[in-house]
């Protein structure tokens, strides 16, 4: 009987030591796994856009925010939404900020790039929202979008975000690019071109202030054009990540609210980033937030952990999705 119970309690000793060695096992691998991500070893590029507009600051305090956290990391000028598309695409980049109506484009395979959808691109979060400010000087006799017709137009560099915003109002107001005379210049180039007589209109998305627009409202009698009516209800209706707004009174030189659409910038992630890294970059981005918000007056009113991802259209990568949705937000595509 008596070795009967050494028996029972050697066995009895023997799995309470295994059992205390498999639950140290498992805490040692969940603490190893939580200090696993090696910042140092991690390089991340951010595309911005161009150095005259305000994807590159804001991306530029990105880049920034990771480095602070220990993080390899760059900012690269670009020529904006279409290029940074194509890097994320390419894997030239690890970051890119983007306008939604291009993403969508190149994530579904329509409009500039037709028959050629990326399934691939994924999103980390809701940036701020890019106004369409139709710029012109009074003396153009411009008052709506079709009035544009007969004028010289400058519309974007050719499939950039800010192009085929341009195209897009055009086909909702019934026009093509043929009712015009239109140069695919950027928006700097156009505005550059109508103080010189060479240009009567010109089309620029991004956020509010955009520097170029008031350093042409400083000197020159320019109006902002309307995107409104009929047109612009056909635009949101076909094209639903537009949304209807307005460019409030003295934000230049316009005394009156003046009537347009705007669409999301959204950050575009590397999809073949890992879960981890890209959880970890959130949370670094969110825990330096001050250093984002600081970069620009765009990012000081939108880019904020209390707007969630609703309004963004692609799905987000796993990481990402993850981020949100312990955060407490509700990831429709995920």
């Amino acid at each position: 009987m008596k070795t009967v119970k050494a028996t029972f309690g050697l066995l009895c000793a023997l799995t309470l030591i295994a059992m205390t060695t498999i639950g140290c096992e498992k805490k040692d691998s969940g603490e190893a796994s939580a200090h696993q991500l090696d910042r140092t070893k991690e390089f991340i590029t951010v595309a911005t856009g161009p150095t005259s507009g305000i994807y590159f600051p804001i991306g530029g305090a990105f880049a920034e925010a990771l480095k602070s956290a220990g993080y390899n990391t760059s900012s690269q000028a670009t020529g904006a939404s279409a290029e940074n598309i194509s890097m994320i695409s390419k894997g030239e980049a690890e970051l890119a900020i983007a306008m939604q109506d291009s993403v969508m484009q190149a994530y579904q395979g329509f409009g500039a790039y037709e028959g050629k959808p990326n399934p691939k691109l994924t999103a980390a979060m809701r940036l701020w929202p890019n106004y369409v400010q139709l710029v012109t000087l009074r003396k153009s006799g411009i008052k709506t979008v079709t009035d544009l017709k007969g004028k010289r137009v400058g519309v974007g560099a050719a499939n950039s975000g800010v192009e085929l915003n341009a195209r897009m109002i055009y086909e909702a107001y019934g026009m093509t690019y043929a009712d015009s005379k239109v140069d695919y210049l950027s928006y700097g180039e156009a505005i550059d071109q109508m103080k010189n007589g060479q240009c009567d209109a010109a089309f620029v998305t991004s956020g509010l202030p955009n520097g170029t627009i008031m350093e042409l409202a400083t000197s020159y009698d320019m109006a902002i054009v309307p995107i409104d009516g009929a047109g612009r209800d056909a635009l949101i209706q076909k094209y639903p990540f537009f949304s209807q707004t307005i460019i409030p009174a003295n934000t230049y030189n316009n005394t009156a609210d003046v009537d347009t659409v705007f669409v999301y910038n959204i950050m575009l992630v590397n999809s073949d980033l890992s879960a981890d890294v890209v959880y970890d970059m959130l949370t670094v981005i969110f825990d330096n937030i001050s250093t984002i918000k600081a970069s620009h007056n765009a990012a000081n009113k939108h880019i904020d952990l209390s707007f969630g991802v609703e309004d963004v259209k692609i799905p987000l990568h796993p990481g990402a999705a993850k981020f949100w949705q312990e955060k407490g937000f509700k990831t429709p595509l995920n």
